[in-house]
């Protein structure tokens, strides 16, 4: 990377950050209270959005929030942060990406660029520039970011964890001053004592680090850490005996989606037979139902399954930065988050 020309010509593609949306600037009331009165996407979003608010106003829910896909790349980082630091969202599932390669890649000091120019990607790859869509991000940095995570994975005792534990870990780490930009998503969750699970968590960035820590402890006859899936599966569930009567807010589907919804069926399989279907369900997805996966299956299929109720429950097939700041905005200047019971889930496990 020392030719100057592949020098200027990355610095050119790199001009443009993203610029994430702020939920407590914009208020989506009006535009929610129109959409009501359509059709189509428009009144499917707007019922998707009185159904969070329900879940805000009802105060025995916990609410869970599920990311899957690139929104916080795209300009919903702020959205989930706030969402976090204004207590309308009690728990986290996501992919590892959403919450390594992006939201914790950008409270190290980096950032995402918009693409408004895109050659050819064999040009991106001799750059170093790595592209999800529209967006950039640069490899070099996001290799610094890998390298974070072998730092902190460092510092921790060599055992099995689940990913809940490694990335409270994260949390502090960065609240200990080692944010570059203060209040990403991991820091507010940390602050707030909202626990994050990311069920594949070393398919992120989050894999290169642990990957390098693993083998070179190997290497140096000495133990590692591990990431353990099944402590993932057994806290999420406890969280979901503990919390009673819930409410999913799921942006994609994926792993995070299937993750959350099966906690029910497994407290079920522990012996907890009085505990219910989660009460209430959003789902915005641009997934095709056709071909049956899990990530396309509505959330009516769900309910065959004993994981969600079909009283409160809303498919919005749209592009999830197109609506979700929108619902989310609605909610947090509806205000029923500043009267319902702060819950802090991270409480339940001694670190």
């Amino acid at each position: 990377m020392t030719d100057a020309p592949q020098d200027n010509r990355k610095a050119e593609l790199l001009s443009k950050p993203v610029e994430h949306f702020d939920i407590t600037t914009f208020d989506a009331r009006p535009v929610i209270d129109a959409w009501e009165k359509m059709s189509f996407t428009s009144r499917d979003a707007a019922r998707a959005a009185r159904i969070l608010n329900m879940s805000l106003e009802d105060k025995d829910c916990t609410i869970f929030l599920t990311l899957a896909g690139s929104t916080s790349a795209g300009g919903c980082m702020h959205v989930w942060r706030d969402m976090v630091k204004n207590n309308m969202v009690d728990t986290i599932v996501s992919t590892g990406a959403s919450i390594v390669d992006m939201d914790f890649f950008e409270a190290l000091g980096f950032k995402h660029y918009q693409a408004n120019d895109i050659p050819d990607d064999r040009v991106l790859r001799d750059l170093y520039i790595d592209r999800i869509y529209d967006t950039y991000i640069d490899e070099e940095e996001l290799q610094a970011c890998d390298h974070a995570i072998y730092e902190i994975a460092e510092s921790l005792p060599a055992r099995p964890m689940s990913s809940r534990e490694f990335i409270h870990a994260m949390g502090k780490w960065l609240a200990d001053g080692n944010a570059k930009k203060e209040g990403s998503l991991i820091e507010e969750a940390y602050k707030a004592g909202v626990p994050i699970f990311c069920p594949a968590f070393t398919d992120s960035s989050a894999g290169f680090g642990l990957v390098k820590h693993q083998v070179e402890r190997m290497k140096a006859g000495k133990p590692y850490l591990s990431i353990d899936a099944i402590a993932d599966f057994r806290e999420l569930t406890d969280i979901k005996i503990q919390g009673g009567t819930s409410g999913l807010f799921m942006v994609g589907g994926g792993v995070p989606k299937n993750f959350v919804q099966d906690t029910v069926v497994c407290a079920e399989i522990l012996g907890h037979d009085d505990v219910e279907m989660h009460k209430y369900a959003v789902q915005i997805t641009v997934a095709d139902v056709r071909d049956g996966a899990c990530s396309s299956s509505t959330l009516k299929e769900a309910c065959s399954w004993g994981k969600v109720d079909v009283a409160w429950e809303q498919m919005v097939f749209a592009e999830a930065t197109t609506v979700a700041p929108l619902i989310a905005s609605d909610a947090y200047h509806r205000g029923a988050w500043k009267s319902r019971p702060k819950r802090a889930w991270a409480k339940l496990f001694a670190e």
